[in-house]
């Protein structure tokens, strides 16, 4: 549910701070005609060497020089690629280079599975020769993943794990007890997928020489039935395994498998469906697995350090949360192979420690009053660490450096907005990606002593299209609530604001844990649905109210075990405080959200019938019961456990309390929030003898976007906002 913050974000909510020009614009500016599009950097990435990067042109891969951005060549051509696959039509989907860049994977012909996960077809580019394998027999296979040596690729395929060795291209089978619905090896199960946040469940050592997996025994957990329309006599059923909040997990084992001997062994822990396995990871030692062990209410995380070739288990490190705690893939074993990283928000802000491998901190490496969001890299020569920091405000983001003793932290970013980065293996060079939230993305090469050496993309096309069509600008606020909380915000104004008209305000939320969707950042698609909406008479405001993230441990878990309780009452006030603006006519404030955004706008009409006058609600939770395990148990535990918390803070409960104009929409297919929770939030709607709209997209999941349903989808909701609000 959570993930769909990124595809909003993608989409975008904000503006342009440019002069603005006469042109207006529609839907199909936005959603077909691709008008307000960006560019990007596709595929970039630094070689080895420091001195050249690449760029994916789709079906090539070319070869460019750092510091005069001058073509050095190709590293797989048009031609050499067509040769590869036999087949014109396919490019360049994903790819990794081995260790050494001798050796190229190319993953292309992708087919969805669920959010993050797909099969397609592989091959691996020999450099040298100009010649490539093609990995097992061109079936469609999942994480094809290349060994350190760079001498075979280790992949999933019907619920087993293989690899294929590249020197006789012969395959090898791992597993075999693989199963649809019942046993899953070396790949995540649906919950593990969403909620944990990965697909491949399988590592290679170091040496090449193990593969560690997770074993997923999912035969006890219940199973949810979607149907798609396929102009077929009769809709087809498909089943997987969902576990409900409170349900059976899938019971888990962690295995390790040596090529040499072609054994495998299991680690020494009891397979139990109470405990989760969220990461694994291996050491420096290629004899040493480190393995995440978590129990169910995720409060309580076990590093586990263990003997590859026994089993045995020790435990190295054990964090604990009197809330919950979140899992990140910052772990960093260092090359000197005595100490690791490790990213926690103990301190009240997410930070990273340096331990040694017995597990001892030996101390804090950045700041303790603000959260790092990301982290680049570590430089074992200078022993510094590269990473982003969200600051000065929650909204925005900066750049740092600091050495490995958290001593003398430098910033390396300039400029108020967000901006990230990308560094090249030496360290010698930073890409410095930077927008604002009125600012297109711009990607700029700097060296070391932080000179800019070139700017690679600025997007000053898009800034100088864009300022042809009316739009008006965002700007950010803030105001304190009667709880003396301060909440931060944007606004969206007309282009021809009057201060002296009243104006209907049109919110947008998601709201949920750890989310932020009042960003200094700059976005595209949606944002201009926004933009449209508000030329057309209508001033869009955003507030991230308590639980959302950039602020601290306690401002993001105070929302623990009762979810939607302070959401609701900010995104109320919020409406007040908009409503007490002397542009603003108060009796005309509706609010959308998607998922969490629309279980929220959901509970906000509900709750706030007296402030609210309109909601959209697309994709929403309507009650946690229906929700998975891993997501709704962090934050709310079982229904046995929290039932007050459960039963306050569903939109179901409330439904008698309808007063204002409400719009419900769900895809059919949605296997994320099921279409489970739409129904029944119908059918309370329908025996309170309320009236609301209703749309459902046959064969559309979480993002409804199939078959043409983007675009139905915003026309409806931009009639309901006209005739309602």
């Amino acid at each position: 549910m959570k993930q769909l913050i990124l595809f909003l974000t993608f989409l975008g909510f904000y503006n342009l701070a440019s002069a603005q020009g006469q042109k207006t614009f529609d839907l199909n500016d936005i959603f077909r005609k691709g008008t307000f599009r960006t560019k990007s950097l596709p595929g970039f990435a630094y070689m080895n060497d420091g001195k050249s990067y690449i760029i994916n042109k789709g079906n090539s891969l070319e070869i460019n020089s750092v510091v005069d951005g001058k073509n050095l060549g190709t590293y797989i051509s048009p031609e050499q690629l067509n040769t590869l696959t036999k087949n014109d039509s396919y490019g360049i989907e994903d790819y990794s280079f081995s260790k050494d860049e001798s050796k190229l994977l190319i993953y292309t012909e992708s087919e969805r599975i669920y959010r993050h996960s797909s099969k397609g077809i592989t091959f691996v580019f020999d450099k040298a020769s100009g010649k490539g394998v093609t990995i097992f027999d061109g079936k469609k296979i999942s994480n094809p993943t290349l060994s350190p040596d760079g001498m075979k690729v280790a992949f999933t395929f019907e619920n087993n794990l293989y690899y294929t060795d590249l020197a006789t291209n012969q395959v090898v089978q791992i597993t075999y007890d693989g199963k649809w619905n019942n046993i899953i090896n070396g790949m995540c199960d649906w919950v593990y997928e969403e909620e944990f946040s990965f697909t491949r469940a399988f590592e290679w050592s170091g040496d090449s020489k193990k593969i560690a997996f997770l074993r997923f025994d999912e035969s006890n957990v219940k199973e949810y039935t979607m149907e798609y329309y396929r102009d077929e006599m009769y809709p087809i059923p498909y089943s997987f395994k969902y576990p409900k909040v409170g349900e059976d997990n899938s019971t888990l084992q962690v295995k390790i498998y040596n090529l040499d001997n072609q054994q495998t062994i299991s680690i020494d822990q009891t397979p139990d469906k109470e405990i989760y396995y969220p990461r694994i990871k291996w050491t420096r030692d290629a004899n040493k697995l480190c393995v995440f062990k978590m129990n169910r209410h995720q409060n309580h995380l076990d590093l586990l350090s263990v003997d590859a070739n026994t089993g045995k288990s020790t435990i190295m490190m054990t964090e604990e949360n009197k809330y919950y705690i979140e899992i990140n893939d910052y772990l960093a074993f260092l090359p000197d192979g005595k100490h690791f990283i490790w990213v926690s928000d103990k301190g009240g802000f997410n930070q990273a420690y340096l331990y040694d491998m017995q597990g001892n901190r030996i101390n804090a490496i950045t700041q303790g009053n603000a959260d790092l969001s990301d982290i680049y890299g570590y430089d074992e020569k200078s022993k510094t660490l590269y990473y982003q920091l969200i600051a000065p405000t929650p909204m925005q983001r900066e750049v740092y450096k600091v050495g490995i003793d958290g001593k003398n932290p430098v910033k390396l970013s300039s400029r108020d907005g967000f901006n990230s980065a990308q560094f090249s293996p030496t360290f010698e060079y930073m890409t410095l990606s930077y927008s604002n939230i009125n600012t297109p993305s711009s990607w700029t090469l700097y060296n070391k002593k932080k000179k800019i050496v070139r700017v690679l993309e600025d997007n000053q096309k898009a800034v100088q299209d864009f300022s042809e069509y009316k739009a008006g600008k965002a700007e950010f606020f803030s105001f304190t609530t009667k709880d003396q909380v301060q909440l931060n915000g944007y606004l969206i104004k007309p282009s021809d604001f009057d201060p002296n008209k009243k104006y209907p305000v049109f919110m947008y939320l998601y709201g949920g844990p750890g989310s932020q969707q009042v960003l200094d950042r700059w976005g595209g698609g949606m944002s201009w649905w926004l933009k449209m909406i508000a030329e057309k008479g209508y001033i869009i405001a955003c507030v991230d109210n308590r639980g959302t993230g950039g602020r601290g441990e306690e401002f993001r878990k105070m929302t623990y075990m009762q979810l939607g309780h302070f959401e609701t009452i900010d995104q109320i006030e919020a409406a007040r405080y908009l409503g007490s603006l002397p542009y603003v006519n108060k009796n005309r404030i509706g609010i959308f959200g998607w998922s969490y955004g629309g279980y929220m706008s959901s509970l906000c009409l509900l709750k706030g019938n007296d402030v609210f006058k309109a909601a959209i609600a697309v994709a929403p939770v309507t009650n946690w019961k229906w929700y998975d395990s891993i997501y709704t148990e962090r934050y709310m535990r079982t229904e046995k456990e929290n039932p007050d918390g459960f039963k306050n803070n569903s939109p179901i409960y409330f439904a008698d309390q309808l007063k204002g104009n409400y719009f419900l929409a769900h895809g059919i297919a949605d296997d994320n929030v099921h279409f489970q929770n739409s129904v029944e939030m119908n059918r309370a709607l329908i025996r309170a003898g309320k009236q609301f709209e209703f749309h459902m997209y046959p064969n559309s999941n979480h993002g409804i976007y199939s078959e043409g349903a983007t675009m139905h989808l915003y026309t409806a909701m931009t009639k309901f906002i006209l005739e309602k609000l």
